[in-house]
């Protein structure tokens, strides 16, 4: 009676590495025991295909869920060589700042000026904060006495007062 309680074993061989096995009766029955070792088990559940950098041309792996989520079609190895692939597609009238080929650098013509780099209303002299604005809210008057110095935090509350002045309407703006 007791041999009866105790389950056989069967051999079988591995699904991944195709190594012989011992395995139990039942496991078999309910569709376990493919697999001689976890490795092996982990080895073949793996679903990704070999894939090349579309920049650097090295080999990477994609699963086929990954492969369905690119919009490009294009497969990059890092975000260095996804940038780089992007900063030749998308310049020009493809940029999203892009604002009919006028591309002007406010910040040029403030340094051309030679206007102080300080914030007109906080006085911060740190140039990694400070943004050019336009008085009016017209962006295409560039006129030198139209633009300021304003740090982010101060520019910032000066659109959200400007808020309840209307922006004037001048040509196509994106």
């Amino acid at each position: 009676m007791a041999a009866d309680k105790r389950s056989t074993k069967t051999n079988t061989t591995c699904g991944s590495c195709g190594k012989e096995f011992r395995v139990k009766s039942y496991f078999l029955r309910i569709g376990l025991g493919k697999y001689c070792s976890r490795p092996c088990h982990y080895v073949a559940m793996r679903t990704a295909t070999l894939a090349q950098c579309f920049v650097c041309e090295k080999k990477i792996e994609r699963t086929p869920s990954r492969k369905k989520k690119t919009k490009s079609g294009k497969f990059f190895c890092s975000k260095s060589c996804q940038t780089k692939w992007r900063n030749t597609v998308y310049v020009g009238p493809r940029h999203l700042n892009w604002k009919d080929g006028r591309g002007v650098d406010y910040r040029e013509i403030m340094l051309k000026q030679k206007k102080l780099e300080l914030c007109s209303h906080c006085g911060t002299g740190d140039t990694r904060v400070l943004a050019v604005h336009h008085k009016d809210n017209n962006h295409l008057n560039n006129d030198p006495a139209n633009l300021m110095w304003l740090c982010h935090n101060c520019h910032q509350r000066e659109h959200i007062v400007n808020k309840k002045r209307p922006r004037p309407i001048v040509g196509k703006m994106l």
